[in-house]
């Protein structure tokens, strides 16, 4: 009998009686990460890294929490339980179950490139591995994130000697932060959509170190003349579900941006009406996926959400023993329909408006 199991309530492990990552409400959920697909309301207990914790006390209100470090080793019904870096998002974590012998490592969402503001993926050698395939598609190879860091403020300069203000989409949790510490802080101002500066506090309080940053309403943004504010120097950095909103209206003048994986294709962008779009995931592209693969030394794959059927089909003609796995995942990299193919497995989760 497999170790961990795709039930209609989410992975399931009957030896240590807890489910992971569920989408339904169940007894004692396991959390690998706090995005809203990871992690739902309703469960009875909730157990994650330290660091998720509060983001999950943010979006799931009074929930009962127990946290473990990375490392740590929980037990039970005789079952071990790790928590071990995935490199995603602040807090987030591989989920690593022995039992009887039996090493089962379930990745939730990850990549592999250190980004600076949350812990580096740690490959993790097991029998079994459980591995997303958002971006499992040959066409996604991100360039080193330097490059894309160096692109957008080369866009932000020409805005600002063009005199308007530069709106990039992001996010909220874990790619707004990761742009946030990387981006150059001195060329202006940097404005946060509220529910981007609600996650970004949380990130401080946990230790890491962003650049100063306002809300759009702060009457510390610079004014041109005495009634109207000036945006033509700021970076303003909101979620995607902010586009097209009236909150945008108070900029004036502006040229607007996506940060995500889909950029890689440019066809997606200009379906979405951007001006540009900037290729950076906070999940493993397809080198990432084979590479953090290769790594666990696991001769049998489970892969969930994304393009399962190609990355399956390719660690078949490796010799791997690889199915996919059903499950009601979605995408926080936040599209529009039709941009990215998610094999029914589920739409991105939105954020709140601030």
């Amino acid at each position: 009998m497999d170790l961990i199991v795709s039930t209609d309530r989410g992975l399931y492990c009957a030896a240590g009686d807890f489910h992971i990552d569920p989408w339904r409400p169940v007894p004692r959920a396991i959390i690998t990460h706090a995005h809203s697909d990871h992690a739902r309301f309703g469960s009875e207990v909730y157990v994650c890294h330290r660091d998720t914790a509060p983001i999950l006390r943010k979006r799931l209100g009074d929930v009962t929490i127990e946290t473990a470090t990375y490392g740590q080793i929980l037990t039970r019904n005789g079952v071990e339980i790790s928590f071990h870096p995935a490199g995603h998002v602040l807090g987030s974590a591989q989920v690593r179950v022995v039992s009887k012998g039996e090493t089962w490592v379930a990745s939730g969402d990850y990549k592999v490139e250190s980004d600076g503001v949350s812990p580096t993926f740690e490959p993790l050698r097991c029998h079994a591995f459980i591995t997303e395939s958002t971006f499992g598609l040959p066409i996604y190879r991100w360039r080193p994130q330097a490059e894309t860091f160096a692109s957008i403020d080369a866009w932000r300069r020409e805005n600002i000697a063009a005199g308007r203000a530069s709106i990039l989409f992001a996010y909220a949790l874990g790619k707004a932060q990761r742009l946030l510490a990387h981006v150059d802080a001195e060329l202006g101002p940097i404005v946060c959509h509220g529910a981007v500066e609600a996650i970004n506090a949380l990130y401080r309080e946990a230790g890491v170190v962003l650049p100063p940053t306002r809300l759009a309403t702060d009457p510390r943004t610079a004014i041109r003349g005495e009634h109207k504010r000036d945006f033509s120097r700021a970076l303003i950095v909101a979620p995607p579900s902010a586009a097209a909103s009236p909150w945008l209206k108070r900029f004036g003048d502006y040229s607007d941006a996506l940060a995500s994986g889909w950029m890689q294709v440019r066809g997606n962008r200009r379906r979405r009406g951007l001006d540009r779009g900037f290729a950076l995931s906070d999940h493993a592209d397809w080198p990432g996926l084979i590479a953090a693969i290769e790594a666990t030394g696991a001769e049998r794959i489970l892969v969930t959400h994304g393009y399962t059927e190609a990355l399956t089909r390719y660690l078949r003609e490796k010799g791997l023993d690889a199915r996919a796995l059903t499950t009601a995942y979605g995408d926080d990299e936040d599209v529009g329909e039709g941009e990215a193919p998610a094999e029914g497995e589920g739409g991105a989760p939105t954020e709140p408006e601030a």
